[in-house]
């Protein structure tokens, strides 16, 4: 039985590439297990919040890591099912 508890990362509401970058380096330094990044901040999202997910999303999978992007509005919802990210989406 699993036992270990998810990486949880937080984005901010505007993610700066700087941000995005240390987030993905957390994720790189993290051993490869299940990470659940908060989105909520997330309240009116734009394709530069989706660029931010998909980043996250690949540096995620380059660890093994299994990301599931948690607390996302219908408005970041509706840009995850348009580019495909939607599978990541969590409660």
């Amino acid at each position: 039985m699993e036992t270990s508890r998810p990486l949880v990362v937080t984005l901010p509401a505007r993610p700066s590439r700087d941000e995005v970058a240390v987030l993905c380096g957390e994720l790189g330094a993290a051993p490869p297990g299940e990470v659940v990044c908060e989105v909520g901040a997330l309240t009116h999202p734009d394709l530069a919040a989706v660029d931010a997910l998909a980043r996250l999303k690949l540096a995620a999978g380059r660890r093994g890591h299994r990301i599931r992007f948690h607390g996302a509005g219908p408005e970041l919802r509706a840009l995850l099912l348009l580019t495909g990210l939607d599978g990541t989406l969590g409660g």
